[in-house]
Formats: structure tokens, C-alpha cells, sequence
């Protein structure tokens, strides 16, 4: 079977990157784990040096597209047609997922961008595929299994903390788009290429464990400025204007109700709508 290629990005989280390349490991011996270091500040890293690790250094924080960018392109040259596992630090495979993953691109050979079950470490549900709503802007995560026996379901965006790319399906090195630092560059990812022609779906046969927001929530004004700023984005690119509009107004009065209660939540994402509206007067 082909092996698969890990690719991770660390920003200040060794200790999550070395449980997950623990959970790998200990269940293949042939796993490559490749890590974009976004922290050059963080050498905790760089103990995980081993002969199936690769760390390549962003040499400063590129936001999660653009590092993902940097080792996509890494492995594309080192190996054309890899399949290559996009996961998040703060995640960690259960048993059997390695060769889960493997038999699924067996069975599904023309599969482009494949998502899989996402748990909380407590075993709820955080993420089983995908669902967009353009009338409303809606971008939903929901269980697309509860209502099927299928193992293998086509989706609409699946999530970039577990994504899987088979490169072999694509003419050239599959890219996210830059506008987005941090949130939503996985939708914009897989709306991109589904418009292309290329296949999106989810399996119910690979599971991952993920501590939900346990790396972004130590800022959450940064953390709900990249997401509302990354979302206004994604609604003017897929949506209409109307739409955008009512989305942003409903978004600004959201923030004035949450300023008492709220204070990070809401200041974060007054920097959001302000950071989107400048790139927009930019343009």
C-alpha cells in the first residue's frame, strides 16, 4: 500500500507535536511526519528530529495556509502523486487509522480531498463533514452519517485539522489561498478545487482525537479577529452581496451584545470586521 506523508504545523506546541507523532508511530514504523515549524522561537521542536522527521522552518508564524503551502510544495517535489495527511498538532490518530487511510484511496483511487471522523478527547462529535449553504452564508460541520450506512459520503468542505490530499489527482501541487491567515482557508480550499472538477468526501473508516481550540484559545481577540475577518472573506468570494451585508451587520451587533459579558470575544471580532473592511478599501 502507498504510504502516507504526515504534515503538521507547529506554533508553540512540541509537546502536542510529539503526542501526535507518538499516536502515529507506535501503529506504522513507515510513517514520515513532516513539521512546518511557524515558531522559530520554539527549539522544543527540533528534539523530535529523528530519520522519518522532517522539520522545515517558516522562519517566521505564516498563518496555517501559507505553512501548509510551504510543505505541500516539500513533499510534491520530494515525491509526486504522495498521499499527504493534513493534521493539526493538538490531534492524534486512533488505531488502525494509517492503514484506514490507506485503503480508502484504495477503494476510492479518483479521490481528490478525503476528511475523516473528528473526536473530542471526551468521544463527542466535533466534525463528520460538511455542508454550505449559499442562500443564508451558512458553513455548517454536522454528522452526514447519522443518516446513512455508507462509509464514504461526498461533502461540501471537510476540515483542515484531518484532511487528506491525494496528489496524484491534481496537475499541480495543490495550494491554499494566502488571503487567509488562520480560519475557513480549508472551505475556501476545497470550494477552489471542487469547482475545479475535483472530488470532496468524508469517510466514517479513519477517526482522529482533537483537543478542540487548545492552541488557539491562549488568544482568543486574535483567535475570533482571524476567524470573523476569514469568514467576511468567504461570504463576499461564495455568496451574494445581500447576503454579505446582512451577515456583516448581524456580526457587528453580535459584538456591541457581547462587549459586557464577552470582552475578548467581542473586541476580536470588531478587529475582524475592521481588518476585512480595510483590505476591502485596499482593493
Amino acid at each position: 500500500m502507498q504510504s502516507i506523508v504526515l504534515l503538521t504545523v507547529n506554533y508553540n506546541a512540541a509537546d502536542w507535536v510529539a503526542q501526535l507523532w507518538e499516536s502515529a508511530r507506535s501503529h506504522d514504523a513507515a510513517t514520515t511526519l513532516l513539521i512546518v515549524n511557524n515558531s522559530p522561537q520554539d527549539t522544543a521542536v527540533h528534539k523530535l528530529a529523528a530519520p522519518r522527521v522532517v522539520i522545515l522552518e517558516a522562519g517566521e508564524n505564516l498563518g496555517f495556509g501559507a505553512a501548509c503551502n510551504l510543505g505541500l510544495r516539500w513533499i510534491d517535489e520530494q515525491s509526486r502523486g504522495a498521499i499527504v495527511w493534513l493534521i493539526n498538532p493538538d490531534a492524534q490518530l486512533t488505531p488502525g487509522a494509517i492503514q484506514a487511510a490507506q485503503e480508502v484511496f484504495i477503494a476510492h483511487p479518483q479521490a481528490a480531498i478525503v476528511g475523516t471522523i473528528v473526536q473530542e478527547p471526551n468521544g463527542q462529535l466535533w466534525f463528520g463533514g460538511g455542508r454550505f449553504h449559499a442562500s443564508t452564508g451558512a458553513i455548517v460541520a454536522t454528522d452526514l452519517f447519522a443518516t446513512s450506512e455508507a462509509d464514504y459520503l461526498p461533502c461540501d468542505w471537510v476540515t483542515g485539522c484531518s484532511l487528506l490530499l491525494n496528489l496524484a489527482q491534481f496537475a499541480a501541487c495543490p495550494q491554499f489561498d494566502p488571503a487567509y491567515f488562520l480560519y475557513y482557508e480549508d472551505f475556501d480550499f476545497c470550494r477552489r478545487y471542487a469547482q475545479m472538477g475535483h472530488t470532496i468526501a468524508i469517510t466514517r473508516t479513519i477517526q482522529v482525537i482533537h483537543a478542540p481550540s487548545s492552541i488557539a484559545d491562549r488568544d482568543p481577540a486574535f483567535k475570533f479577529q482571524c476567524s470573523t475577518a476569514s469568514y467576511l472573506l468567504t461570504l463576499e468570494r461564495y455568496t451574494s452581496g445581500l447576503t454579505l451585508l446582512l451577515r456583516l451587520v448581524r456580526l457587528g451587533l453580535h459584538s456591541l451584545i457581547l462587549l459586557p459579558f464577552r470582552p475578548q470575544t467581542a473586541i476580536g471580532k470588531w478587529r475582524g470586521i475592521a481588518q476585512y473592511l480595510r483590505r476591502k478599501r485596499r482593493e
